[in-house]
């Protein structure tokens, strides 16, 4: 392992803290930057021994196209939340409904069950010990069998492609 790689074990994520460090405080004094850089190198070091294999992030395309489809979703679903919860309770369908699930790499799970938790009206509410099926809760299900293709073609097939698993 080179020097450089054992100071910055994760180069890039070193970076994006910077960056975020700086954006967060609208500023780019020389002590944001350097205490940024400081906080950008030493938090990845210290949190390298959670990370025991390295992830691999596939095509940009991939990960752009997921972020506008979760962004769209979350914006359409927002107003349809809005809609049921102002409406009749009476017209509420409020169901659990497993989502199986064919990732293997636990960073895809992890992003998968946070994707369907950050649309309005669902959320991961556990996964299977044997990581077969998710457990969503949805606060209005028409379908079951829709919201499971969904989940699986909006969300995890762009996960599959992006973790390569």
């Amino acid at each position: 392992m080179s020097m450089v790689r054992r100071v910055m074990p994760h180069p890039l994520t070193s970076a994006v803290l910077l960056v975020v460090w700086l954006l967060l405080h609208h500023t780019i004094s020389a002590g944001h930057i350097m205490l940024g850089g400081v906080l950008a190198v030493l938090i990845p070091l210290f949190t390298e021994r959670f990370f025991p294999e390295p992830v691999y992030l596939g095509r940009l395309k991939a990960i752009v196209r997921l972020f506008a489809v979760v962004l769209w979703d979350i914006i359409v679903a927002t107003f349809a939340v809005s809609r049921v919860t102002l409406g009749p309770t009476s017209k509420l369908s409020p169901s659990f409904v497993r989502v199986p699930v064919d990732l293997t790499d636990d960073f895809a799970l992890t992003a998968l069950t946070s994707t369907i938790s950050l649309t309005p009206g669902t959320v991961s509410a556990e996964i299977a010990p044997n990581r077969e099926h998710i457990l969503v809760h949805a606060l209005d299900v028409a379908d079951g069998a829709e919201l499971v293709r969904t989940i699986k073609e909006r969300y995890e097939a762009p996960i599959k492609e992006i973790f390569k698993c």
